[in-house]
Formats: structure tokens, sequence, C-alpha cells
């Protein structure tokens, strides 16, 4: 049976900076849908606090961001990419001005002074732009006001893609991505959407981790449809953990903002002793792969639970006007951070590698593109340097809109797609195997695919993947769909892509850490890429077209 899609000439699956900066660029230009799998404002953008690095003031300079960048990358960044990113900043800044974004100014009673810069870590000077300590949510409040109130841009929310459709997968001779199915949560039915163009803006997979900063939405969904689709993948081993997430059995991962070191926070034990000058002559300012596994050789070395954030040492009105947001948060929990030190532990927080993209934000699929976090741009090589992530967002968002505007035929739109079929699937009655399944992904990528792997600890969790993989697909195939099952599947897939990518990486780097192979190998100073082998029509299930 073949279904009337809905039709866009671009679907945009994720509703972050970088979905939403797209759809405000595209809209009145061409038809834009926008998806979100939860409420349109939903998603790590919200809960970024930091801000957005990019080259805004006479003492700091394009070189000087590259350099740092290219540092914290440890070796394995894109130069070419790197550049692009960088000189593009400046224009990525401006375009949030003009949608008026409210970035903190220097002196809020005189404009004229500019905006404050803040300093984070692997930074060699103040570039940093932010709101307050709650920059990713003034930037997703205001973008998603004007989404929402734009005639040219279709909204759905508590809508959650399943699969991507292409033409290798419907059993043509081409590859070229027409489509997606969606499922709408709130009425309990797949949607079939055609589009020209579909985005992948998704964010990360930090949920396959039992401890995580992200949101419950962050499940590696655009990578995993990207790869089933055909499209490479590249450096999903580097898996980047904050290393200050507060400490507390309710707080539910609440991130503490590197920008509390950036104004002077020091790490201590509980005794008040400070450790990072162990680690690094930088410090506290340390790029995040070397703080957090500072802070995990200390926890298991004196087997503590957490270590502490001290910025005490500075005055109480200081701390409240830069950080007023978490210091209002860690009151709640019982910690006044200017009178105490706060615990804090490491959280699985970003995903580095990704869907391999070109400039121009296009995959190896026709019609595909990814942005954000759902991409390999090369921007981050071997660790994500702080605040480089909502740039990227940005200035891929508006690279994508620039190549869909010049293409010099719009993509034909393919209305008629098979309907999503459920004629041989029935309810399950066994949702604990969903939720089994998914607790011990989480526990086992936490205990063997961490912080500091081994060898052995990554074949034990590849053994188990394998197990889990098998187990999701039959359960798949058998039972009708809901949010936990589509995104259990997709975390299965992204995981195995982690745990692939880090058994083949046989040396330590950035944000990989193998005891079995503890130093860096100049041999391997390339990007782990994973190929797909793909089987048209695996996994979709679509009627029959008779």
């Amino acid at each position: 049976m073949l279904k009337n899609s809905i039709k866009y000439d671009v679907l945009i699956i994720g509703s972050g900076a970088a979905g939403l900066s797209l759809a405000l660029r595209l809209a009145g230009r061409l038809s834009v849908a926008v998806i979100s799998k939860s409420s349109l404002g939903e998603g790590s953008t919200l809960y970024a606090q930091g801000g957005i690095a990019a080259v805004l003031s006479k003492e700091d300079s394009v070189e000087k961001h590259i350099d740092d960048t290219l540092e914290a990358g440890a070796g394995l960044c894109d130069e070419k990419t790197v550049r692009y990113v960088v000189e593009h900043g400046p224009g990525a800044i401006q375009w949030l001005l003009d949608h008026r974004v409210p970035f903190t100014l220097l002196d809020k009673d005189d404009a004229s002074k500019g905006y404050h810069l803040t300093r984070e870590g692997g930074h060699s000077k103040r570039r940093v732009i932010h709101s307050e300590d709650a920059t990713g949510r003034a930037i997703e409040t205001t973008l998603q006001n004007q989404v929402r109130n734009h005639p040219g841009i279709q909204v759905y929310e508590h809508h959650l893609a399943i699969d991507l459709i292409n033409e290798a997968k419907l059993g043509l001779s081409g590859n070229r991505c027409l489509g997606a199915y969606v499922l709408d949560k709130q009425a309990d039915r797949v949607r079939v959407i055609a589009a020209g163009n579909v985005v992948l803006a998704t964010g990360g997979a930090s949920k396959a981790y039992l401890y995580t900063s992200n949101p419950d939405t962050s499940t590696g969904d655009g990578i995993a449809m990207a790869w089933r689709a055909g499209c490479r993948v590249a450096n999903m081993e580097f898996n980047q953990f904050h290393p200050t997430c507060l400490y507390h059995p309710k707080a539910k991962s609440f991130l503490i903002s590197e920008a509390v070191r950036g104004e002077g926070g020091k790490l201590r034990l509980a005794d008040g002793t400070r450790f990072m000058k162990k680690f690094d002559p930088r410090a506290d300012l340390a790029p995040r792969d070397i703080v957090a596994r500072a802070i995990d050789h200390e926890m298991k070395r004196l087997g503590v639970e957490c270590v502490y954030l001290d910025i005490t040492h500075k005055p109480a009105d200081f701390i409240i006007e830069h950080f007023p947001n978490i210091h209002a948060r860690c009151l709640e929990y019982g910690f006044d951070m200017t009178r105490t030190p706060i615990p804090v532990v490491p959280a699985a927080h970003y995903t580095c590698g990704g869907v391999i993209t070109d400039l121009s934000a296009r995959t190896d699929v026709p019609g595909l593109y990814a942005i954000g976090e759902t991409a390999y741009t090369g921007l981050h090589g071997a660790n994500r340097m702080a605040s480089n992530s909502l740039l990227e967002c940005l200035v891929f968002a508006e690279a994508a809109a620039r190549d869909m505007l010049q293409q010099e035929e719009r993509p034909e739109i393919v209305a008629q797609l098979p309907a999503w079929d459920e004629s041989r699937v029935e309810d399950s009655d066994e949702h604990v195997v969903v939720s089994h399944n998914w607790d011990e992904l989480r526990r086992f990528m936490w205990d063997y695919v961490g912080i500091v792997r081994t060898t052995k600890r990554l074949q034990r969790a590849k053994r188990r993947v394998d197990m889990l993989a098998m187990e999701i697909n039959e359960y798949y195939g058998n039972f009708r769909i809901s949010n936990d099952l589509i995104e259990l599947r997709n975390l299965v897939e992204v995981s195995d892509l982690i745990i692939r990518s880090a058994l083949q990486r046989k040396e330590s780097r950035g944000l990989h850490y193998n005891l079995d192979y503890p130093e860096a190998d100049s041999k391997q100073l390339k990007a782990t890429i994973l190929k797909p082998d793909i089987h048209k029509g695996a996994g979709l299930r679509v009627a029959s077209s008779e």
C-alpha cells in the first residue's frame, strides 16, 4: 500500500541550536518542518551553561583560537574544518545578536562597552560570550519563540523519528534520502514525511552511559539512523566526560559549568588538597579529558565518591553575579557555593564523533545532511574544547542552509512513499525486556567503555552489546514500536559503534584512554572511520506497494 506523504522541501529532525537556527535561515524560501521528540525547547542546548567561543576582542585572534582548538584535539582535528569554523565564528554570533539573543554585557548600564567574555579550559584568551550561566537556555528560548511564530515553519512536537527512508531500502537503484517514518507519540501512530532534503540535528548519545549531564533525549538517534541508511561514522571512541557535575542523589546530573573554573574555581580533595598540578601544568584550566581522568584517578585511588570544586575565595557578590542559576540550584540541594566547596563527579557529556560530513554538512547519502553533535566535521578531533560545540551548531547550520538554497534544481519530492506496516506485529506484554536491557547497556558502557578503558573491558562490552542487539532486533521485529524501544534500539547501535571504534584505536589519545596502550602513537594520527554493510530494506517495516 502506498501512502500520501506529508511533503516539505526540508525536514529537520531535532530542535536544538543547530536545527532551529537552520529552520530560521531557510524559512520563507523553502517549506520547512521541524520535528522534536519532546517539547520544542527540550534538548542539550537548553542545558548548556558556559557559552560560545568566538574571536570577539582585539586581544584575541583567529590564529590563537585555531591553535587552542588543535591542541585540545590532540592531533586529530581537521585543520581546514577548524579554520572554517573559527573564521565564521564572529558572523554566527552576530546572527544570534540580530535574532535578539540576550548575551551578558560587560557593563549592564553601558551597552557601548560590549559583551562580557569569559575563559574556559583549553582557551588561551577570554573568548566565550555568554548569557550569565545559562547561555543555552537564552539561545533555545529565543530561537524557539521565533520558530513557533514563523508561518513558513511547521513544528511537530512529541514526534520521534524511527528511520530514514532512502532509495536503497526501498529496493531502488540509488540511495537518495526521501524522507522519514516518524512516531507521533501523542496519537500513537506513524507518520510518513517526504522531503527533498532531510537534516539530522538530533544531538549526541551520552545516554548510553549510566551517568550523564545530558537530558533523556540524547539517545544517538541521528547517528543510528544515518548508519542504517548507509553513512560512514568517525571517531566514535571519543566520548567527552564533563569533569564537574553536581554530586547529589536528586540533582540528576546537574552540570557545574567549566566557567566556574575559568573564573578561579579550584578542584580539591575532601581535606582541601589541590591535585590538578600533579596532572597538568595548566592545573584547573587543563582541557576536559585531562581534568576528568585526574578526578577519576583520585576518586579510585582514595576510594571516594566525589571531589570538590571551590570558589569560596571569591567575593559572594562576584559568584552570585556570574553564576546566578548555578548558585540558586546548588542552594536547592543544600550547598551554598559562596561559603562551601561543591561536591562534583565526572559524567558523560558530549559525543565528539558522529556522521561524517563535508563543509556543507552533506553526508554520504544524497539529500541527507547532519549538523551539530550528530555530525563528525573534524572540528573536535580527539577532544572537544569547551564552548566550541554551540559554535559548530551555528556555523554548519548556516553552511547547510547555503548549500540547499544554492542547489541548481530543487530536489524532487517523492510524494508516494510506502506506509508503515504493523500488520504482522502485536502489543508487547513484556516491557521489562526493554527496561532491563536499557539498564544493562548503560551500566556496562559506564564500567567497561568509560573514562579509562582496557582491551579486555572493551571485549566484554562487545560480547554484551552483540547479545543485546540480537534481543532488541528480535523484539523490534515482533512488537509494536514505542518511544523506549526506538531509543534503546538506537543506543544499542551507537554503543556498538563506540566499542568497535575504541577497539580499533590501540593507543591513548585525547578522550580515549586505554591502560593497555597508555601512550599516544604518532602512526595513528587519523580518524577512526567505520563503514556500514548495507542490506536493502533492513529495519524498515514498509507495506507492500501492490
